[in-house]
């Protein structure tokens, strides 16, 4: 009963449908019909003119659309915990030819206009300091913690003050939208997000995620140099046309928000169960639990598969578990009942 990582989730059938239906002949890398749609697909999501090109990995889709944004002398103001710094493997540094990331903090993984002031105030403007040019945030956050518009908005208000481009890793954005229950542009573009990283593999997508460019991210030199980039990393793929029918069979009647309604729903369950052993508030699907090495072992024996986790000060240990959109309602219930008879 898998509960590590909705990395591992199943493909959605409806999915696959799409991709057997994209295998005819069309043009090859981004020139085919179904890629050709993909602008107007996610603008009618947003309400507003976007501009979506397809990658194979949310790596690809963070660290592309920072390199368009921040040059390799600049900086990137991202969380600590933020997954840029802590699971990417340097591919910021990489793509980018050198940006630094400036690291700073939040509680549940979440920035916060006076927590960016902290690392920005100090920054003097000369040639001997790096200067920041972008801020990246996540949502949900590594945590599993959701920003609300407000609260994006308040950074998107600093970032435009200081000239800031601002990028959202939205590996699991739709478990976000589907928790605050708002339009997707009132927590992106509305609220100051240049450039968002629109997760798909964790919600029933197989190999597709999707860079979507709002208002001046829209710039055709932007555009131009991620697909140039798009092409010099590896990342343009000659049959595009099955990663643009992944994005557009999970956009169809709004199959990304049942998905992670779905997700959403099972973390709750679980999260019921655990009382007071919750790490954060569970408020997307992942759900962090105070779990000694003798409570991890017998779920473990139980037949239950998680990640351990970093255990909060005092703590003995700790676990994290993840809901994804196909995890089986038995399963579920199985692991709360573990839970609750700890």
């Amino acid at each position: 009963m898998k509960f590590f990582s909705d990395n591992a989730a199943t493909v959605h059938p409806n999915v696959w449908a799409a991709m057997q239906a994209a295998d005819a002949p069309d043009a090859a890398y981004d020139g085919d019909a179904l890629s050709a749609r993909l602008d107007d697909a996610f603008g009618a999501v947003f309400g507003q003119p976007v501009t979506a090109l397809w990658v194979a990995s949310g790596t690809a889709a963070n660290c592309l659309a920072l390199a368009a944004l921040v040059p390799p002398w600049g900086g990137i103001v991202c969380h600590s915990a933020a997954h840029i710094e802590t699971d990417e493997g340097g591919a910021p540094g990489f793509f980018t030819h050198g940006a630094k990331l400036i690291l700073a903090q939040g509680d549940g993984a979440r920035l916060t206009p006076a927590t960016l002031d902290a690392v920005l105030a100090p920054i003097k403007d000369d040639v001997h300091r790096v200067q920041p040019h972008a801020i990246a945030i996540t949502q949900a956050s590594e945590h599993g913690r959701v920003y609300t518009p407000d609260e994006v908005a308040a950074i998107g208000a600093l970032a435009r003050a200081r000239d800031l481009w601002l990028h959202m890793d939205g590996a699991r954005f739709a478990n976000a939208v589907a928790h605050l229950g708002c339009h997707p542009a009132a927590v992106t573009a509305d609220a100051g997000v240049d450039a968002l990283s629109f997760g798909m593999v964790k919600n029933g997508g197989m190999s597709a995620e999707v860079i979507v460019l709002f208002g001046a991210a829209r710039d055709p030199a932007l555009v131009e140099a991620i697909r140039r980039m798009r092409k010099r990393a590896g990342h343009l793929q000659s049959k595009g046309r099955y990663l643009a029918a992944q994005a557009l069979a999970l956009l169809d009647r709004d199959l990304w928000l049942t998905n992670a309604r779905a997700a959403n729903a099972a973390a709750a369950e679980l999260a019921a169960a655990a009382g007071d052993r919750l790490i954060h508030p569970v408020e997307a699907n992942e759900v962090f639990v105070v779990l000694s090495p003798v409570e991890a072992a017998a779920l473990r024996c139980a037949g239950f598969d998680f990640y351990d986790w970093t255990a909060p000060a005092g703590a003995p240990g700790a676990a994290r578990l993840v809901t994804a959109w196909n995890s089986h309602p038995d399963h579920v219930a199985a692991l709360a009942r573990a839970l609750a008879a700890l």
